[in-house]
Formats: C-alpha cells, sequence, structure tokens
C-alpha cells in the first residue's frame, strides 16, 4: 500500500431481528400512505358526486319551476288566442252585416234624396222670384253633397268587402277626360278656373266606372283647393302604361300630409283655408279603387306651386266597339206632346214624378207592380205609352225591366224606356243583354232625365 493512501473502515452489516423489522415498518407505511391517498380521493369524489347531486337537485327545481311558469304563460295565451278568435269572428261578423246592410239599403237611402230632387226642380221650374231660386239652389246644393256623401260610403262599404269586382275593357282616354271635365267644368268656371285637357289618342285597359270615379275624384279635390290658375288633364305613354295626371295650380302639399290624406277623414292643411266642406273621403276612394285596379297611384307636389296626381293604367293597343257604361247627354229643353207610364212602387216618388212630368207637358199615367199594368190593359186595352220611366227594383222581388219586357211582349212594339236605379252595380251593358233600356241613376237630376226622355223619344219617332 503507497503511504499517501487513507483507509476508512467499512462499518458492519446489521441483518439481524431489528432491521427486519424496521423495513416492514417502513413497508407498511408506505402502504398506509397509499391507502389514505386512496381513501382521500375516494372521499373527494363522494364529495364532488354529492354536490352534482344536490346541484342536480336543485336544477330539476329549477326546471319544474320554470316548466309550471311556461305552461301558465301558454295556458292564458291560448285563453287571449281564443278571446281573440272569438273578436276577430265578430269583427267580420259586424263587417258582413255592415256591408249587407249598405248593400240592401243603398237603394233605400237614394230614394228619398230622388223624391226630393224630383220635387224641388218641380217647384222651381217655370216662373219664381229670385229669392225663391236662390233658396232653392242652396238646397239643391245640400242634396247634391247628401248624394255624393252616401255615395262614397257605399263604395267604401263594398270596396272594404270585396264585393265590388272590376270589369276590365278598353277606355278611350279622350272619352274618359272629356266626360270629367263635362261634368266639373260649371264648378271650375264658378271659381274662375281654367278646365281642360289634351287629346293622346290613347287607349288604356281599366273598369270604366271605377276609372272614371278615380278621375273625377281627382279633379274635384283640385278643383276644390285651388283658387286661382288652372287644372289639366293629361295622358303619356310610359312603356306598356300609360300615367294619367291630373294637375293643378293649388297650394300644394307638404311632404309630412302625403301619406295621410289618402286616409279617410283626413284633409290636409290646405283645407283648414279653403271655403270647401266634404269629410275628406275623395282621396281615400281613389286609394282603394287603385289598389282594386292594381294601378299605381303616385303625387308630386310643390308648396305654394300645386301639385300632380298620376294614376297608371295598362296601355291598350286597339281599339274595339265598345257599349257605353252611362248615358251622358246634353241638357235638351223641352219635351214633344207625350204619354209617359211611370212604373215606381214608393209614392214620394210617384208624386214628385207625376207633378214633373205635368209641368213639362206629358200625360201621366203610374203603375207598382206587373199587377197594376196588367189591370190599366184591362179596363184600357187601346193605352199605348210613348215612353216607359221604370225604377228597377219594385216590391216582391220584381224589376222593371221584367216588367217592360212584359209590357212590349203585350204590345208587340219595343216601347222606348228608361230604366231609373241606385243601384251602382248596375249598367248599361248589363241591361243591353235584357234589351234595349236606357240608364239613369238615383237620385236622378231633371235635366239631365229631360234631355234623356227628348232624346229617346225623338230617336223613336
Amino acid at each position: 500500500m503507497k503511504s499517501d493512501e487513507v483507509s476508512y473502515p467499512i462499518p458492519p452489516r446489521h441483518d439481524g431481528p431489528g432491521s427486519e423489522l424496521e423495513r416492514r415498518l417502513e413497508k407498511l407505511a408506505r402502504i398506509n400512505a397509499a391507502l389514505m391517498q386512496r381513501v382521500e380521493r375516494s372521499m373527494d369524489q363522494q364529495a364532488n358526486a354529492y354536490s352534482l347531486f344536490q346541484t342536480a337537485i336543485g336544477l330539476e327545481g329549477q326546471v319544474r319551476l320554470r316548466t309550471d311558469q311556461l305552461k301558465t304563460a301558454l295556458d292564458r295565451l291560448e285563453h287571449v288566442n281564443s278571446e281573440l278568435m272569438l273578436a276577430r269572428d265578430a269583427a267580420e261578423r259586424a263587417n258582413r252585416f255592415k256591408t249587407r246592410f249598405f248593400t240592401a239599403v243603398g237603394h233605400d237611402l237614394l230614394q228619398p234624396l230622388h223624391a226630393a230632387r224630383l220635387t224641388l226642380s218641380a217647384m222651381l221650374d217655370g216662373e219664381g222670384d229670385r229669392e225663391q231660386q236662390r233658396l232653392g239652389g242652396q238646397v239643391d246644393h245640400a242634396l247634391s253633397t247628401i248624394e255624393e256623401l252616401l255615395k262614397t260610403i257605399l263604395d267604401l262599404s263594398k270596396l272594404e268587402a270585396g264585393v265590388t269586382e272590376p270589369q276590365i275593357r278598353l277606355i278611350d282616354v279622350d272619352e274618359l277626360f272629356s266626360s270629367v271635365v263635362g261634368d266639373l267644368a260649371p264648378i271650375a268656371q264658378a271659381k274662375g278656373l281654367k278646365l281642360g285637357h289634351r287629346s293622346t289618342r290613347l287607349m288604356v285597359r281599366s273598369d270604366p266606372l271605377m276609372l272614371r270615379r278615380i278621375m273625377q275624384n281627382l279633379v274635384a279635390n283640385a278643383v276644390h283647393y285651388t283658387d286661382r290658375g288652372r287644372i289639366r288633364l293629361l295622358a303619356r305613354r310610359r312603356g306598356l302604361s300609360v300615367r294619367l295626371e291630373v294637375w293643378d295650380t293649388g297650394p300644394g302639399i307638404p311632404q309630412v300630409e302625403r301619406d295621410r290624406i289618402f286616409e279617410e277623414f283626413q284633409r290636409g292643411t290646405a283645407s283648414e283655408t279653403a271655403r270647401v266642406g266634404g269629410f275628406g273621403l275623395g282621396l281615400s276612394i281613389v286609394q282603394r279603387m287603385s289598389e282594386a285596379l292594381e294601378h299605381d297611384l303616385g303625387l308630386c307636389s310643390r308648396v305654394g306651386r300645386g301639385s300632380c296626381f298620376t294614376v297608371m293604367a295598362p296601355f291598350a293597343t286597339t281599339r274595339e266597339p265598345q257599349q257605353p257604361v252611362e248615358t251622358h247627354v246634353a241638357p235638351g229643353y223641352g219635351l214633344p206632346a207625350s204619354n209617359v207610364l211611370v212604373i215606381e212602387n214608393e209614392p214620394t216618388v210617384v208624386d214628385a214624378m207625376r207633378a214633373l212630368l205635368m209641368r213639362w207637358g206629358c200625360q201621366v199615367r203610374v203603375a207598382a207592380s206587373a199587377e197594376d199594368v196588367e189591370a190599366m190593359f184591362t179596363e184600357t186595352p187601346e193605352y199605348s205609352p210613348d215612353l216607359v220611366l221604370a225604377d228597377y227594383h219594385l216590391n216582391r222581388g220584381q224589376t222593371g225591366v221584367a216588367v217592360v219586357a212584359e209590357l212590349r211582349r203585350r204590345l208587340g212594339v219595343e216601347v222606348p224606356a228608361i230604366v231609373i236605379s241606385a243601384d251602382r252595380s248596375l249598367t248599361q251593358s248589363s241591361l243591353a243583354a235584357a234589351g234595349s233600356f236606357e240608364l239613369l241613376r238615383k237620385p236622378v237630376k231633371p235635366a239631365e232625365l229631360r234631355a234623356l226622355m227628348r232624346h229617346v223619344i225623338t230617336r223613336g219617332a
């Protein structure tokens, strides 16, 4: 061994019973620690499971509560829906009843006006002082206002119920404009306004009665609100459509009012200064009828300069002969001596019509039904009227058209006849299918009646 090396003593190895016991104790300690860790983990898992269980129970309670609340809300909603359905059904029944009511009583509503106008004309026809004529003119104006209001209400109720179905035909725009201008020219002249239209040579496809009412309302609205200047009717081709235009030099319509004026019972601020009455239904009728016809309605306006209302109607490329929708005759005066048979079931109208016709120099006989006509010819078989004025709706479901047809069969001649009716659905073309009849709307204007009588009698002579 080298001298610089150091040796250390190796401790003796003890393999006795004490060492074995120590090793076992260490092993048991390790096992016990492992078991404790496993127990602790198990306890933690049980705690977590219990916590989840408690959470699940809490969530189940919340779900049950929310379910009960939702069921209560659904029951309440179902109850409200049931009430709404009952209210809707009641409203629909009321609307149908209203429509049937107006349709049924339309004739009766206009009948007193018809009698009043005939009576007034009989009173004023002939000599009378200036004051009497002035008062009569005021009464006639009031009757005209009531007539227009009733017609508007009837039209609105029919449009609302969808019972007015458009009858599409070819329409000559020039004839349409001439008719509307002719009707409103006296009112425009009285205000010092120029009312006219430019020739277009255009044709459109639309319902003649509804389109004429649209244009008439637009022009009447322009005349009412225009104090000076002019109103013009124009038509321009725009692709497959024709734009019908009504221009005026009125006060104009502010932007904020342009939607509101088409609502019922609404008028613009211009009405506050304009000396016009009315209930604000004219433009509402225009919009409803335009929608029914699927004609686009437009408006452009400048405050202080005027307005332009437009209606877009389909362009028609061919001209075809059309049955006239309504008879329009120029005022005429004087009637040849003639025998007139009046078929009318309303006593007030009979009295007014008899007084008016006798003032015009006519010999008048009256019948209220087919049975009265039969009795008349039984008493005087030689009687032959020169003209028949027949109300369309008579008692017990009879019509003046049927009574006149039977009268013509009995006499063997086509006696000239004028049918008078308040039924707006009745048209000249529908009467043409039943025979040769002229049509007048109630309430009848006496001047128009006299002119048409003169035309029919002269034509038949």
